[in-house]
């Protein structure tokens, strides 16, 4: 009877058992300041949110997105029309490589998806989710410009949001290891 519960546990844990997706966006400006070790290859970062991934998570565990086994990523499976919209939505704000970066979030991510949405529909989903949470709009619209002086509550962040989304988001903030003593800056945006 141990070895049946062992065997399939197993099997749920690397066929990439998940209780939902976190849908996640981030702000390239703070994600190219924090970078200590080697600089954004952009030395002006996009000024709009971007999506960082779409990940499958679970309950007893949200901050840590499942890993599991699946296809690899084939990124002929992309029509060019989707490369273009992700290129915009879905760019490489450090390095630049988009295609290693859509391969390095399908390969760490999206495969545990496979049940639900193949490669194609999962990165259809993400531009989908992104058009409708436009995060940069909703906060220019609740006067929230992102600035170098300027400060916000997480409150103030997080009410504009749910106003429009009808979901409470996740905030998540880094420091700015080169300005210890200053606030922190809001990184990502998670539904």
């Amino acid at each position: 009877l141990v070895l049946g519960f062992a065997f399939f546990m197993c099997f749920t844990t690397s066929a990439g058992s998940y209780d939902y997706f976190q849908f996640v966006q981030q702000w390239p400006p703070t994600n190219c300041r924090v970078r200590i070790k080697q600089p954004c290859s952009n030395p002006r970062p996009l000024q709009y949110f971007t999506i960082h991934g779409l990940w499958p998570s679970n309950y007893s565990n949200p901050t840590k997105p499942s890993n599991c086994n699946g296809s690899k990523f084939e990124a002929n499976k992309l029509s060019p029309e989707m490369r273009t919209k992700l290129k915009k939505s879905w760019p490489d704000v450090e390095s630049g490589n988009d295609t290693k970066f859509w391969a390095g979030e399908w390969n760490k991510h999206g495969k545990c998806s496979e049940q639900t949405l193949n490669q194609m529909q999962y990165f259809e989903r993400s531009f989908a989710m992104w058009k409708s949470y436009n995060i940069t709009e909703i906060l220019k619209n609740a006067s929230i410009v992102p600035s170098a002086t300027q400060t916000w509550k997480y409150s103030d962040i997080v009410s504009p949001i749910k106003a429009v989304t009808k979901t409470t988001p996740l905030l998540r903030c880094k420091y700015d290891l080169s300005h210890p003593n200053k606030p922190e800056l809001l990184h990502e945006v998670v539904f």
